[in-house]
């Protein structure tokens, strides 16, 4: 969880100024060493894929519903 959304905000904008954007090559380590670390603590693969499938799916039939109706004028 992100305590403050605000500073990393400004450390992501502060690191694209002066890196510019990630090459393909480099986001694929920072994805795998990522992947690997939560696989290490245990977070990663969850011991049920589809605990709060049910969740999701209602968020996304409400998501779905909006895009589809006019807006009320």
């Amino acid at each position: 969880m992100i305590n403050h959304p605000e500073i990393l905000g400004k450390f992501e904008d502060d690191f694209l100024r002066v890196q510019g954007p990630l090459p393909y090559e480099q986001s694929l380590r920072l994805f795998t060493g990522m992947w690997r670390e939560a696989v290490l603590l245990g977070v990663f693969p969850p011991a049920d894929p589809l605990e709060g499938i049910d969740v999701d799916i209602r968020v996304a039939g409400i998501l779905n519903a909006c895009l589809t109706k006019p807006l009320p004028e």
